[in-house]
């Protein structure tokens, strides 16, 4: 089982420098992947609350926000050579396909093919609709945008007419290096995201989830493979990133599932508490090797 790190980084305590310090340690220490989640807005009033804390918002500090996921990945990229990076998750429904498909198979290109597209629908009706676009349709339009830059990874020339999204005889390039495009880890708990993980993915990803709703959420990954006629491979990709309060010695339980990748929350970063925490999941990098 490979091991990752959640790492959200959030001004102002991730600076430049914080940033370049942790990716450059990560990568010393062994780790496979930096993950980063994504909002590009944050409201102060909110239709749902946020699924990963108690109270339903999002753990920012004051007067800070959440940093660009790509903008990050490329300055990530930069100061290392072998570290992954991976999106969980990036909110397809409510970015532009044509932008988003540019800006992944640039990344692809540019680290040598170490990115994975992690995606979802999101949770946060009010971003959704800022961006843009309508709430209750969000579902399908993910599958209609992932198809458009699925078909422009791999073709060199591409006709489409969607409902959302109309072109001709456009083309994209360079295309990614790794093939047959970027992979695709659909995330989410919802029959429409496993349906969506058997048609689209190389992998799911579990946010969040302990070993018990992990097991769980496998049998129903299981089922909509069979549903659609399919069993899942072992190319197919298991992440789980654990709850945050989940104590180390208590990973092992992930690799007797078939967990591929465990990805630890970093959880606070503060720079007294990041030393710590970094220390626990080098530990686990060990134990898993």
């Amino acid at each position: 089982m490979k091991i990752g790190v959640f790492a959200t980084f959030m001004s102002p305590l991730a600076t430049p420098r914080m940033i370049r310090d942790f990716g450059r340690r990560a990568e010393d220490m062994g780790l496979d992947s930096i993950w980063m989640g994504e909002h590009v807005a944050l409201f102060d009033k909110n239709t749902f609350g946020y699924p990963g804390s108690k109270d339903g918002r999002i753990p920012v500090p004051a007067g800070g926000g959440m940093l660009d996921v790509t903008a990050t990945f490329g300055f990530l990229a930069a100061v290392t050579t072998k570290v992954r990076f991976g999106t969980g998750v990036a909110l397809v429904p409510q970015r532009n396909p044509i932008y988003t498909a540019k800006e992944m198979c640039t990344l692809d290109w540019l680290t040598d093919g170490r990115i994975d597209f992690g995606i979802g629908v999101g949770w946060n009706k009010e971003e959704v609709e800022a961006c843009g676009y309508r709430w209750e349709d969000r579902g399908a339009r993910c599958d209609e945008f992932l198809e458009v830059m699925r078909r422009l990874w791999t073709e060199p020339v591409v006709d489409f007419a969607g409902k959302w999204i109309k072109f001709e005889t456009c083309r994209m390039d360079p295309k990614p290096i790794q093939k047959p495009h970027v992979p695709i880890i659909v995330g989410g708990y919802a029959d429409a995201a496993f349906r969506r993980a058997v048609r689209f993915g190389a992998g799911w990803y579990g946010f969040n989830r302990d070993p018990a709703a992990t097991k769980e959420m496998l049998g129903r990954l299981d089922a909509a493979f069979a549903k659609a006629g399919r069993t899942r491979g072992a190319d197919f990709q298991i992440i789980i990133t654990p709850p945050v309060s989940m104590p180390i010695d208590a990973m092992r339980e992930y690799a007797e599932l078939g967990v591929d990748r465990l990805v630890v929350n970093l959880g606070s970063q503060r720079p007294e508490r990041v030393g710590p925490r970094m220390a626990e999941i080098e530990s686990l990098v060990k134990l898993a090797a």
